[in-house]
């Protein structure tokens, strides 16, 4: 337990809410601060104290690993006594119930923390620096997601069976959707099939990090694949709920991140068969269901992550009060303020971001605040990276050893750039939602107008339109000289003028006669407006006042034919 007047932190102040929550608090109900104290003191009182109780027994569940019986067929070997398949430390349950005991338990739904989606999101932080009351709370990923899945889109029969033992905290689940065989970033790739037959579906399909799904707890995986072949994209995918002891599910290995083997699996589904009743809301509505499901979701990881980069972040200042180099403490280097200060300017701004993100789902609904929510997701790791990053640094060889916890938390801040989506997909959100807006005043005025580019196309274009005519002329094509002069003139009539007051004896001549003023003319008219002798036509001339003729002012074509 943290002794009174101990230094609880920033992030456990239970009298301050943080400085960027302050103009939204006209929007925070009296649920939220008492909910907020609630769980500081939660952690406080029992998450706090269990922490080195948590390791002992990891490591007793662990050792019971090594007798584990020999790996299956399909299972790599080399992997089959890791300590990846270690069950989880009975403390666990424990403190669940402590949870459930104070009214903590479940708090990501709305309907059991009635909080909005910016309530929630600072507490996603205080959840994301103190990660076994995520447990605890039974707020961790992948199963938030999968519970709000089953709540909004399950059946009664299909709530009865996964979702209960799921919000008790009995079993655990997985989200099986990334494969190694396609760009799984654009999901309309995904290969894996679906397929009716009777009263079943059957499912084959490769998948791989597919988190959660090497933990013994682990019953159920919530599916994607390809389920028809409709005409439309995005209605060719299904969500199917898979038993994870079903027949055909081979867990082939645990994967690692940077090297290091964690909880995420790669998985063969051969020939699965499930009941048709296993189906969620219907074929060819996968995708519907993924935008209910990741949307909250993205929110509540970025705002964990920036509860880790405070965790970073205050490392930092532990460091730096304890350790002196070059004959004065790291505190009182200015380059090592100046890491300070830019961290503490990018928490700032990545939260007041996220909380932007928070008020849009809350007033708009998730799919409006798509644009917001990319942003989020795309800042907040990164920040959260780099500040990691400095901490590092700032503690040197320390910063990269077995006992300190940088380097897992920076093993798991990179992979969440591509968890929920890499960042190059949210940024094409970002961008898309931008390229609606074509143009503006403000934009046109801004940009300017090189005027000399239009002078240029409009010499261009009376120089095609001359060619055109000399060209019907010489061939004495009647018929196509007729069309050419009987087409609308352009923004470019004041430069074909010329060309125009040259032929119109020609014109007249053709409309009487065609096919004998197209004979008589040809050459004369020909020669006039050829353009290897120049549109001036300075020779030609017959008066036109915007061609200068008649010894008028000279035109902006002869200016720009005289310059080329």
């Amino acid at each position: 337990m943290v002794e009174a007047g101990e230094s609880a932190g920033y992030i456990l102040d239970p009298e301050r809410i943080p400085a960027e929550l302050e103009p939204f608090k006209d929007r925070l109900s009296e649920n939220f601060f008492e909910v907020r104290k609630r769980i500081i003191n939660f952690i406080k009182e029992d998450i706090i104290p269990a922490m080195p109780i948590c390791s002992r027994q990891y490591k007793e569940e662990i050792d019971k690993v090594k007798s584990r019986k020999p790996a299956s067929p399909h299972e790599d070997p080399e992997h089959a006594t890791h300590p990846v398949w270690a069950a989880s430390p009975p403390i666990f349950d424990e403190l669940r119930q402590k949870a459930k005991a104070r009214g903590l338990y479940n708090f990501f739904l709305p309907e059991v923390g009635k909080l909005s989606v910016l309530e929630y999101a600072p507490i996603c932080e205080i959840l994301g620096a103190f990660g076994l009351c995520n447990v605890a709370m039974n707020c961790t990923a992948p199963d938030t997601g999968n519970m709000e899945v089953l709540e909004k889109f399950g059946t009664e029969e299909q709530k009865r069976q996964w979702l209960v033992p799921l919000l008790e905290g009995k079993i655990r689940s997985a989200y099986a959707m990334t494969e190694p065989g396609v760009a799984s970033s654009d999901a309309t790739n995904i290969s894996a099939t679906i397929t009716r037959d009777g009263d079943e579906y059957v499912i084959n399909g490769h998948k791989w990090y597919i988190s959660g799904a090497c933990r013994p707890e682990c019953k159920v995986f919530v599916f994607l694949g390809r389920s028809g072949t409709s005409e439309q994209r995005h209605k060719q995918h299904s969500m199917i709920l898979v038993p994870r002891d079903a027949k055909g599910v081979h867990i082939i290995r645990p994967l690692a991140v940077f090297g290091h083997i964690h909880d995420h699996a790669e998985i063969l589904f051969e020939n699965v068969r499930v009941p048709a009743s296993h189906m969620l809301l219907g074929e060819g509505r996968g995708f519907e269901i993924a935008q209910g499901r990741l949307g909250p979701g993205r929110i509540h990881h970025c705002m964990r992550t920036i509860g880790t980069a405070e965790q970073a972040l205050d490392a930092i200042l532990h460091r730096v009060h304890q350790r002196v180099a070059f004959g004065k403490l790291l505190a009182d280097q200015a380059t090592i303020r100046q890491t300070i200060a830019e961290a503490r300017m990018e928490i700032t701004k990545s939260r007041l971001l996220c909380y932007l993100a928070a008020v849009q789902a809350d007033d708009h609904g998730f799919k409006a605040a798509k644009g917001f929510i990319a942003m989020t997701k795309v800042d907040a790791p990164r920040i959260c990276q780099k500040i990691l990053d400095e901490a590092i640094q700032i503690h040197g060889a320390h910063g990269v050893s077995q006992d300190s916890h940088l380097t897992d938390l920076y093993h798991h801040v990179r992979h969440v750039r591509l968890a929920d989506g890499p960042d190059i997909v949210h940024l094409n959100t970002i961008a898309k939602e931008e390229l609606k807006r074509r143009s503006s005043v403000m934009g046109t005025s801004v940009s300017g107008v090189n005027k000399n580019v239009e002078k240029l196309r409009k010499a261009d274009e009376a120089m095609l339109r001359a060619k055109a005519l000399s060209k019907a002329l010489a061939k004495g094509e009647a018929e196509e000289l007729m069309d050419i002069l009987k087409a609308p003139f352009s923004p470019v009539q004041d430069l074909v003028s010329d060309s125009k007051a040259i032929l119109l004896s020609t014109e007249t001549a053709v409309l009487e006669a065609p096919e004998e003023a197209a004979g008589n003319s040809t050459e004369a008219a020909a020669r006039s407006c050829d353009p290897t002798v120049g549109l001036s036509c300075r020779a030609q001339r017959v008066g036109s006042p915007n061609l200068g003729g008649g010894g008028g002012k000279g035109s902006d074509l002869d200016d720009w034919h005289g310059a080329r």
